[in-house]
Parts: C-alpha cells; structure tokens; sequence
C-alpha cells in the first residue's frame, strides 16, 4: 500500500494510503494529526487531482518502513 504525505500548514500533519483505484479515481483513506488529535476520513479522489496535486508537489509518496529497513 503507498502512502503519501499532504503539505500541510505548521503543527498539522496530514497523509493518505490508497486503498483501492479504478480507471478514473482512487479510494483513500486521510489521517490528520492536530494537536494531538488523530482524525481519520475514508474518501474518494478523481485520478485527475491526484496527477495534479503530484505534480506540483502538494502531495509526495513517503518511504514505508518496510523500504527503510530492507
């Protein structure tokens, strides 16, 4: 499963795991880290916005620790 970081402002930690795809958009699953607070939010993003958000860096893939260990 890849996970991907969201930019998010100071004190806010914000990424999302695909859960599952089809031709034209993804199933997510988005956790916010605020003030010690987790919230949890499963969603669906159009292929479109992903490409998009990629591109300009919004969102990035981060290492899973699988990857950091191996």
């Amino acid at each position: 499963m890849k996970r991907y970081c969201i930019r998010s402002r100071e004190g806010k930690i914000e990424y999302f795991d695909i859960l599952s795809e089809t031709d034209s958009d993804y199933k997510i699953r988005r956790t916010q880290l605020v003030e010690g607070t987790t919230t949890t939010i499963e969603e669906t993003m159009s292929r479109q916005l992903f490409d998009m958000c990629f591109k300009t860096g919004y969102i990035f893939e981060m290492e899973t620790a699988e990857a950091i260990v191996a």
